[in-house]
């Protein structure tokens, strides 16, 4: 008999829901979008989640297939947005609207949160900005006496829809706890956070680990959906999280490159990297390892923004330049936080043609990423043993085939790397199979493997440096650590 999975991704611009298989088959999707504004990327409605959520579950059961298989539903898990929370009442009511990941409006809240985690506890993540929840939390107290009388708990995202389906609130995951101060490694709230902070320890939820089955369907939304009630509801995780879980980097020396707008780095180690200058922050590991990453300004925004008329064309022809031995840095804002810290930060290319500076801008992102993982193997100490690649980026099998050269080691394209279906896979982990490890190992399959040429691994750590001494010549790395 076969076993689904249903996984929930409540995203800043839409709700998706995926039902998968046991082997990872995905049987059915749906999903709405949201409108987006300056108004939603400061707060969102958590009704309108919810409503959102039902109508995509509702459509997909719809389908033939996920209609067949809706008696053999096991479990379901929710991803969300990292930072975003609510403020609830003793009913679990929102008494504010979700304040988002993307609200900056607690710039000193989060420097305060940020001083006081240094003085008073300096360890696990203290590096407080605007897309903390603690600084959010500190925010909204300051700024709404009145409705702060009537808070009973704080909730992240993924905790308001597990509530919703399960009637189990309270609770959160490591994910989610992380920067809204949570200690991952002694596993409690620090003192400093209701000591030093305007809030209450009660306020704070339980923390369980992401994958934790803590409840099951409510009867009547079970009723309502034409789901069973024996569906097991699990503890949530973070969308970032939710893709690296997708991915496949789930063991240690396993690590996960997504470049999209930006460019996200998520790995696996056996101890926790300690990054002084807060490029690197460490998640828990739902089995107790540690899951490291950052966040580069630099990725693939460049790419449809400047030479988005014909890719497949310039794809071909980046096919027939690469190695092009020019330096580019296609960074499109001001300053870069990954891997190296240069709020002065300015993107370069050489001139040429447009094929030309395509092809040196993907070698320049490459360049990055080749970066990035040595400074993650100088803190860890620890080896990278494989690379696991998504987002629109890995869809060029031209910039694979430069990334395998630059980094000289093979690039695995991964099938199903979606917050959804890391949701699935975190369902199964504790339901169906013995531990998220061994439900990726049954569930994530790869596309393809691009293996390094040669030839252009011995070009292109002649580039990388060449770029390395760009960015030391520019002021952006010193000379004498290349961070």
């Amino acid at each position: 008999m076969r076993s689904f999975f249903l996984g929930i991704d409540i995203g800043t611009q839409g709700a998706r829901v995926a039902l998968v298989d046991a082997e990872g088959a995905i049987i059915g999707s749906a999903g709405q979008v949201f409108a987006l504004s300056a108004t939603s990327r400061e707060e969102q409605s958590p009704e309108h989640w919810w409503n959102a959520c039902l109508d995509s579950i509702r459509e997909m059961m719809q389908q033939d297939k996920p209609r067949a298989a809706a008696p053999h539903i096991k479990a379901l898990a929710v991803t969300s947005t990292s930072g975003t929370v609510i403020p609830v009442d003793h009913d679990y009511r929102p008494l504010h609207d979700a304040l988002m990941y993307s609200d900056k409006r607690s710039a000193s809240q989060a420097a305060t949160c940020t001083a006081a985690a240094l003085q008073y506890h300096n360890k696990g993540y203290t590096a407080f900005n605007t897309s903390s929840g603690l600084a959010k939390m500190v925010w909204f107290v300051e700024t709404y006496p009145e409705k702060t009388a009537g808070l009973h708990r704080w909730l992240h995202a993924a905790d308001y829809i597990t509530g919703r389906l399960s009637g189990a609130w309270g609770i959160t995951d490591f994910t989610n706890a992380f920067k809204s101060g949570y200690d991952i490694s002694d596993y409690r709230w620090p003192a400093w956070i209701y000591e030093r902070l305007p809030l209450k320890k009660e306020w704070l939820p339980e923390v369980m680990p992401s994958g934790t089955v803590i409840g099951t369907l409510l009867p009547a939304m079970a009723a309502e959906l034409g789901l069973p009630s024996s569906i097991a509801i699990t503890t949530g995780i973070t969308d970032g999280c939710a893709s690296q879980v997708a991915s496949g980097a789930i063991t240690p020396g396993q690590w996960n490159t997504t470049i999209g707008t930006t460019m996200v780095i998520k790995g696996v180690t056996r101890n926790e990297i300690s990054d002084p200058l807060g490029r690197i922050y460490s998640h828990r590991h739902p089995a107790g390892f540690w899951m490291p990453g950052g966040a580069s300004n630099t990725g693939a925004d460049w790419v449809t923004g400047e030479f988005g008329d014909d890719l497949d064309a310039l794809n071909r022809a980046a096919a027939t330049l690469i190695p092009t031995g020019l330096v580019a840095y296609p960074l499109r804002q001001e300053g870069e936080r990954f891997p190296f810290m240069a709020p002065q930060a300015r993107g370069f290319e050489p001139d040429g043609d447009e094929a030309l500076r395509y092809t040196a801008n993907m070698e320049g992102v490459a360049y990055i990423e080749r970066f990035a993982y040595e400074l993650i193997g100088q803190l860890s100490g620890e080896k990278v043993n494989a690379v696991f690649t998504a987002g629109g980026a890995s869809n060029s099998d031209t910039w694979l085939t430069i990334r395998a050269g630059v980094l000289a080691r093979p690039i695995h394209k991964m099938k199903h790397v979606s917050g959804a279906m890391g949701a699935a896979i975190l369902a199964a982990s504790t339901s169906h199979f013995a531990s998220v490890i061994e439900a990726v190992k049954h569930m994530v399959s790869t596309d393809k493997i691009v293996e390094p040429a040669g030839h252009l691994v011995s070009a292109y750590d002649e580039g990388y440096h060449q770029f390395i001494a760009a960015l030391q010549h520019k002021g952006y790395i010193k000379k004498e650590s290349n961070a």
